[in-house]
């Protein structure tokens, strides 16, 4: 099976028992958000190679552009995750979907979408901790430029919010279906 994302292909389930209304927004957020850190990692290759080559000709300082290329790439990584996961581009294990029926499929699939969504859940409330650390104790980066931490915190915090609940209506919209005998 091959997985790509093509904003096109993309057809959320928006029957009322799949999540309806929650589900479609979720989508609209989801392709803005795409947009976004497509906009946001080629902003950070620019950002980079203008940092390469002002080192290398004019010897300048590159503590900046370093630091803004991470926060644009982290950025973009934990945002774009739940629209990843709408399409279930994460890696997944297809060699054996061939191999069992279509029950076990099923089961196999609340498993891994059960265990997606804690780990993703509790990742999530950590980086709710952490963004409220960074926020109320004014923590800023060690480098020269310093910018805040709450920047990439709250992007780590809301990526994986998001992803979490994308889970959680996957999951339920699994629950709901009816697997083939």
């Amino acid at each position: 099976m091959v997985h790509h994302i093509d904003i096109e292909d993309r057809q959320p389930p928006a029957s009322p028992d799949a999540g309806g209304f929650l589900y479609v927004a979720l989508d609209y957020l989801n392709r803005a958000i795409t947009l976004l850190s497509s906009i946001a990692l080629v902003v950070a290759a620019l950002v980079l190679t203008y940092s390469v080559f002002s080192r290398y000709f004019f010897h300048f300082s590159t503590d900046w552009q370093d630091e803004l290329s991470v926060f644009l790439i982290v950025g973009a990584v934990f945002m774009s995750g739940a629209a990843i996961q709408a399409v279930r581009g994460h890696v997944a294990i297809e060699a054996v979907v061939g191999l069992l029926p279509p029950r076990a499929n099923w089961v196999r699939l609340l498993c891994v979408d059960f265990i997606s969504f804690v780990f993703c859940a509790y990742f999530s409330w950590k980086s709710w901790a952490l963004l409220a650390e960074a926020w109320t104790e004014n923590y800023h980066s060690g480098s020269t430029w310093g910018p805040p931490l709450w920047i990439p915190y709250s992007l780590m915090t809301f990526g994986m919010a998001l992803l979490s609940l994308q889970l959680l209506l996957q999951l339920v919209a699994e629950l709901r279906r009816r697997p083939i005998a």
